[in-house]
């Protein structure tokens, strides 16, 4: 049961991977990254509870649809980004509001959908939320990492380079 939900958690994370990638070409200072790692691995805790609690009703009120509200906030976000870009000059930090709060709720839906089922083959609230939560946080922090790292060998605005990756993930994903 453990290893089932570890591999459920692991690819429950890759969406918060590959946001946290594109995201760190913003080269957040480490407590920033820590801060964007935390919240992300929070609300991927607490969205599978609220699936397992909420059972299956939830999982039929989001249905297909999640995946779809989950590329349409990461494309906007990305052009946002672009836009923002396109009229400022480069920023020596970037307002990380929305990486912090306007990215959960999209990231975590597919969580829900997986509590969801969860709660109805019975599993126990006290496993699987916090040990997804703890796959988030360890996923997000790589995928900063990854994405800073890249930035230094992609030499344009990193603001760019992000709302360009999130606007390509926002197509693949919703494709």
């Amino acid at each position: 049961m453990i290893v089932e939900l570890l591999i459920l958690g692991f690819v429950l994370s890759l969406d918060n991977l590959r946001t946290a990638v594109a995201l760190g070409a913003l080269q957040f200072s480490w407590g920033h990254s820590l801060q964007v790692a935390l919240v992300f691995g929070f609300w991927d805790g607490v969205a599978p509870l609220v699936g397992i609690l909420a059972g299956s009703y939830l999982g039929r009120a989001f249905g297909e649809t999640a995946e779809t509200v989950g590329a349409v906030a990461l494309g906007a976000y990305g052009l946002y980004l672009l836009v923002q870009a396109w009229r400022t000059a480069e920023p020596e930090e970037i307002d990380q509001r929305w990486a912090l709060f306007g990215l959960t709720v999209p990231l975590s839906l597919d969580n829900v959908l997986a509590g969801s089922s969860l709660g109805l083959l019975g599993f126990s609230p006290w496993l699987a939320p916090p040990l997804f939560g703890v796959t988030t946080f360890l996923m997000t922090l790589v995928g900063l990492q990854i994405g800073r790292v890249a930035a230094h060998f992609i030499r344009i605005r990193p603001d760019v380079v992000t709302g360009v990756s999130l606007v390509v993930m926002a197509v693949v994903l919703g494709g």
